[in-house]
């Protein structure tokens, strides 16, 4: 499959930056820091977080089995550790189980630490991105089988705070959607928050008619700053976003 492949990665874009793959089990991202911040113990500095961040999920999982499999904002046991937090503090706000935002929540907490050393970080982990840099980038749109994947990109501007940018479809990749959409985009200061509303916003359109008041419920969400939906050939957006063709 072409998403398995991870194909789309070639339209992000970060000048001046180095990337290189962080993987393990599951996860597969993609991180890309200033040249001028690449040192020899960053790679294994990002692995070793990424591998306690997993440890510490997978631990909790054990204790708590519903945070997992629930698709409703779901209240965490005493003791539940920082990456299940950020998991369940979006999930609530976005009114869905905490698993939706994994993927934005593992590449916003690396990121973040790794923003400590690097002026520039961008982190991919399955479409959902962190990202802090210092100059504009441009991000294409991968839309599945959609007449507009690849055609249409996301202008990001310097958000010094950081930002997250995340991607759910009900027509590309594993993840579970109720919805239609060939691509459900959401931008907001946190990828954790982006990625949980990105799956509400996916979840919630069938069909054109729903883009209007979908994406006002979506943009209504404490955070988030603006969002893009596609499905087929038809086009909706709202809030803060900049649309560029490709």
């Amino acid at each position: 499959m072409q998403y398995r492949r991870r194909t789309y990665r070639r339209w992000v874009q970060g000048k001046g930056m180095t990337t290189f793959p962080l993987s393990l089990k599951e996860s597969d991202l993609l991180v890309s820091v200033d040249q001028d911040s690449l040192c020899p113990g960053l790679r294994k500095d990002a692995l070793t977080l990424l591998m306690g961040l997993r440890n510490d999920l997978e631990q909790y999982i054990v204790r708590d089995p519903l945070f997992q499999s629930t698709l409703l904002p779901h209240r965490l046991l005493s003791g539940a550790p920082r990456i299940a937090r950020l998991m369940a503090a979006a999930a609530r706000r976005a009114g869905v189980g905490p698993m939706a935002a994994v993927a934005g929540a593992f590449a916003e907490v690396i990121g973040r630490e790794l923003q400590r050393t690097a002026k520039d970080v961008i982190v991919e982990n399955g479409g959902d991105i962190y990202l802090k840099t210092r100059h504009s980038i441009t991000t294409g749109i991968f839309a599945g089988n959609s007449p507009l994947s690849g055609k249409v990109g996301l202008r990001l501007f310097p958000r010094p705070e950081g930002c997250g940018v995340c991607t759910s479809s009900a027509t590309v990749g594993p993840s579970l959607s109720f919805g239609r959409t060939d691509a459900a985009i959401v931008i907001s200061r946190s990828a954790a928050l982006s990625d949980a509303a990105a799956s509400t916003l996916g979840n919630l359109v069938h069909q054109e008619e729903d883009f209007i008041p979908v994406l006002e419920k979506v943009c209504s969400i404490r955070g988030v700053q603006g969002a893009v939906v596609i499905l087929g050939d038809k086009l909706g957006v709202m809030g803060d976003v900049e649309l560029v063709p490709m």
